[in-house]
């Protein structure tokens, strides 16, 4: 007969099993991505190594829609002009239908790369057919050409001449270089070969020139570049009348220097674009300013991981400094992650790896609380068994959290741009590695350690054998928080209304991603005053620039839209207040774009809204979902009235914080309506105001805990931080604060409003006087403290 194995071997084994499972599951992701982050570096974003960003529009003509096809035949004419002027490593690419992003890492004069890019290059050669009779058509611009093909144009020396409808365009040109003319002292000149079709009408235009007396202006062909006579030489007397130059080939002569026809054949020979474009945007970092950011970055990211290791190992003991290990993989995970998928590191997404991690903090803290409660509950033998029923309960509400924040990660790549779409790659990069990291490594390390003889001897080191100090200050009081939820309702209204008000009375101070403009950042030997900058650029024809300091002893200029010219005047004008001046940085925002950027700052805001409204409905209730998006409306009113107070700009990285206050505050309300679906599962027939009472007491724990980990890591970035993401992490942790008073004090008592309109109840949230936060258990009438009903729990 053959003997059965005991159910309590078979269950170890299977543990084991599945252990090894998760050990060499957890050892392939490390061995990957330590292999990556060794061959495979992170491309870093121009606000980190400094450069300039230049995005392209392109317009439709008369004879040309700018259309997707258009548009990818503009990057490839770009592509070679960028090639020609020896940029390294740059980057060009179509974005939507009509726009183009070129990045030039190292360019610090954007204003030579903004007019090479954007010119067309429309070549075109033509007859002269005299003298204009109006000279005044050409001096005030009358370019257009009449019906037959005819315009008026200045020559090089400012003479007006007719030209004759176009021979010959640059579809025509197979190639253009730059030569210096020794032998015949012409200095530089650019010598352009014809195709066969082009080399045939070239000597047709030649020739009928040569029928015309030497000295005429009737001999001359006049060569246009973007409505512009750029060369009108006479036709050599030794070529005869209709025979014209044949061969091919052709120079055009003219004042230039080295530069001038280096340019000037570039342009030439790197092709016409199919359509004009229009510089909407224009961006350029100093690399100083990148190397301060990045070192800034690092450091902040140094220090609050630190901080946050040190935190969690004082709470969590050794399950806390498991954790910390896991926390280190995490961070090679998201490099690895980064790398492998090619995304570009801003210093947005910077800031967005940071917190992420303390995103890997919250799933930690939810399983090592939820195996507090089972080792508490002494339903669980063993230390391992309570991390196993603790891993096993969390996770639904760790996926509910971390799917909320990817859908405002998702967003923000979809809708945002830049720098700020950047942090949505990495934060949403940063939350799927801060899982593997929770439910992977620091289960593996956790469970292993667990089960060594010397911990199951000594649990007290676990960290998870007690129940902790705010679990025990709520047992001892065990308060009834939801017995008055109107009057929680009326306080959230009124800090609302408050903050809300700024908006009204302050007005929102939107940079210029939504208003449109150019801003310029300077860094000057001698600290300059603001308000004396104010009034030299008054004074130089800005009254309307806003000045203000920036950093240590930085000044920043933001104006309405300026050419390079105005641009080089405000430059001059801070020079000679503050000596010696470096631009570290210059944006240029077109009008149509910053109003197209505020629309989608709009649709960001309210798909945001409606896709958390929409998730939560479906995994938990739409009353729950309703409250939590209330809530978060709530969240979104105050941060943004709290800013408009303040005087803070509204503009990308707000943008991005918003979105994410969004995603993360709503973790709260998830991990609070999960345990509340929880004991609905439980005890059907108890009220519903004392259940979530109880759900609030059982997750403040963690709530507290998760809040004190993301407040270290913001901390660090609003202190050592690049100044650009000093408002960011402000942000954020108002969102945090807000966040998790709102989930508490606004989510859970409109939900008991919303249920009780629904069932007609309200009488029994008030009873029990003293013993309002306890509840019956089972048949018996003895009152148990809320952390002994959850002792009761059947995981």
């Amino acid at each position: 007969m053959k003997r059965s194995r005991p159910p309590s071997r078979t269950r170890s084994r299977s543990r084991s099993r599945s252990l090894n499972v998760r050990a060499l599951l957890a050892l392939a992701v490390m061995a990957a991505s330590v292999a990556i982050a060794l061959t495979m570096p992170v491309r870093l974003g121009l606000d980190l190594r400094g450069g300039t960003q230049i995005v392209l529009e392109t317009k439709s003509t008369e004879t040309t829609k700018a259309d997707r096809e258009a548009t990818d035949r503009t990057v490839e004419v770009l592509r070679g002009r960028i090639d020609a002027l020896g940029v390294a490593e740059p980057t060009i690419v179509r974005s939507g239908e009509n726009r183009v992003v070129v990045e030039l890492p190292g360019v610090q004069d954007p204003k030579k790369a903004a007019d090479v890019l954007g010119r067309t290059a429309q070549l075109t050669v033509h007859s002269v057919l005299g003298p204009a009779e109006n000279p005044a058509d050409a001096g005030e611009g009358r370019t257009e050409a009449a019906e037959d093909g005819e315009r008026v144009l200045p020559d090089e020396s400012g003479q007006s001449l007719r030209l004759k409808a176009a021979t010959l365009t640059g579809q025509d040109v197979k190639g253009a270089d730059a030569r210096f003319d020794q032998q015949n002292g012409a200095g530089w000149t650019v010598t352009v070969d014809f195709k066969d079709s082009g080399s045939d009408r070239w000597a047709q235009v030649t020739g009928e020139a040569a029928c015309n007396p030497a000295g005429d202006p009737k001999r001359r062909v006049a060569i246009v570049l973007d409505d512009k006579i750029i060369s009108s030489p006479q036709v050599d007397p030794s070529v005869s009348c209709g025979a014209g130059i044949t061969g091919g080939s052709t120079q055009i002569t003219g004042s230039f220097d080295d530069a001038e026809a280096r340019e000037l054949a570039l342009l030439i020979k790197g092709g016409a674009l199919p359509v004009p474009v229009e510089t909407i945007e224009q961006r350029t970092i100093g690399a100083t300013l990148g190397d301060e950011a990045i070192n800034a970055g690092a450091w902040a990211a140094v220090i609050g991981t630190a901080l946050t290791a040190l935190f969690i190992i004082v709470v969590y003991r050794l399950m806390g400094a498991l954790a910390t290990v896991a926390l280190l993989c995490y961070g090679l995970i998201s490099y690895a992650a980064l790398a492998a998928v090619g995304a570009t590191l801003t210093l947005p997404g910077l800031a967005g790896f940071v917190l992420a991690i303390g995103m890997a903090v919250d799933a930690n803290v939810l399983v090592f609380e939820r195996a507090r409660e089972e080792q508490a509950a002494r339903t669980r033998p063993s230390t391992r068994s309570a991390l196993t029923a603790g891993f096993r309960s969390a996770f639904s509400a760790i996926a509910d959290s971390n799917i909320t924040t990817l859908i405002a990660a998702a967003l923000l790549f979809f809708l945002a741009s830049g720098p700020v779409k950047g942090f949505g790659v990495t934060l949403g990069i940063g939350v799927l590695a801060s899982m593997v990291s929770a439910l992977v490594i620091t289960r593996v390390l956790a469970e292993f350690a667990a089960s060594r003889p010397a911990v199951f001897r000594r649990p007290g080191i676990t960290g998870i054998s007690t129940t902790g100090p705010v679990r025990d200050a709520l047992l001892r009081r065990n308060p009834f928080l939801m017995a008055r939820p109107r009057r929680w309702l009326a306080a959230s209204l009124i800090v609302m209304v408050v903050a809300g008000s700024g908006i009204l009375v302050r007005g929102l101070n939107f940079g210029i991603e939504f208003t449109g403009g150019r801003l310029i950042e300077y860094s000057t030997a001698d600290q300059v005053d603001p308000d004396r900058a104010r009034d030299a650029l008054a004074d130089a024809g800005f009254p309307r620039a806003v000045v203000q300091s920036s950093g240590d002893g930085d000044l920043t200029v933001r104006t309405e839209e300026l050419t390079d010219d105005e641009a080089a005047t405000v430059t001059k004008a801070v020079a000679e207040l503050g000596g010696e001046t470096e631009k570290v940085r210059d944006e240029l925002i077109g009008p149509s774009l910053g109003e197209e950027l505020r629309r989608d700052a709009l649709i960001a805001l309210g798909l945001a809204l409606a896709a958390q409204l929409a998730y939560l409905a479906v995994r938990f209730r739409l009353l729950f979902g309703t409250a939590a998006v209330s809530a978060l409306a709530h969240d979104v009113v105050i941060l943004v009235g709290v800013f408009a107070w303040l005087g803070k700009p509204i503009d990308g990285v707000f943008l991005a914080a918003l979105l994410t206050v969004i995603g993360y505050s709503v973790n709260d309300s998830v991990v609070l309506f999960d345990r509340v679906r929880e004991l609905l599962g439980k005890e059907r027939k108890a009220p519903f105001a004392r259940l979530t009472n109880d759900a609030i007491l059982q997750t403040l724990p963690r709530t507290v805990n998760t809040g004190m980990g993301a407040v270290l890591i913001l901390a660090s970035l609003a202190i050592l931080a690049d100044d650009s993401l000093t408002d960011f992490a402000l942000a954020l942790l108002i969102g945090v604060g807000v966040g998790t008073y709102s989930s508490v004090f606004t989510a859970s008592p409109l939900a008991i409003e919303l249920h009780d309109r629904g069932t007609g109840s309200r009488s029994t949230r008030r009873k029990g006087g003293k013993g309002q936060g306890a509840r019956r258990t089972g048949k018996t009438d003895k009152q148990v403290p809320v952390s002994r009903t959850e002792r009761q729990e059947a995981l």
